[in-house]
């Protein structure tokens, strides 16, 4: 059973999903798991790999969701999209990191394309 915070997370990320879709994205996997990390949605824009990170918060009490992607986060994301990769045998194709922050009750989306640099 999960918790009221876990519970508001995927909740986050079935609303990102449907915006993603809206967006013209091809969904392709929610909660990817592997022993480097968790991805929350891996997606295609076109011929591109996405890999997205959503972020979802009541308030921004605990800091924006933006500052909450930190250079760790960015690195096991990294190392889980490149496990993705080589297991889909799909090692050469173009990927990319977006993130998607939600606010409030789903009230406020935002897709920040690009919003880090593969980091290693």
């Amino acid at each position: 059973m999960l918790n009221r915070r876990q519970q508001y997370g995927k909740q986050g990320e079935t609303i990102a999903t449907h915006f993603l879709k809206r967006q013209g994205y091809t969904i392709i996997q929610r909660n990817y798991r592997a022993k480097t990390g968790e991805i929350d949605i891996i997606a295609k824009d076109g011929d591109v790999f996405v890999f997205v990170e959503v972020k979802s918060r009541l308030t921004d009490s605990y800091g924006s969701p933006k500052a909450s992607i930190t250079r760790n986060k960015q690195k096991k994301i990294t190392r889980t999209a490149m496990y993705y990769m080589k297991e889909a045998q799909q090692s050469g194709a173009a990927a990319r990191f977006d993130v998607v922050v939600l606010g409030g009750a789903g009230d406020y989306i935002e897709l920040i394309q690009n919003a880090f640099d593969a980091v290693l």
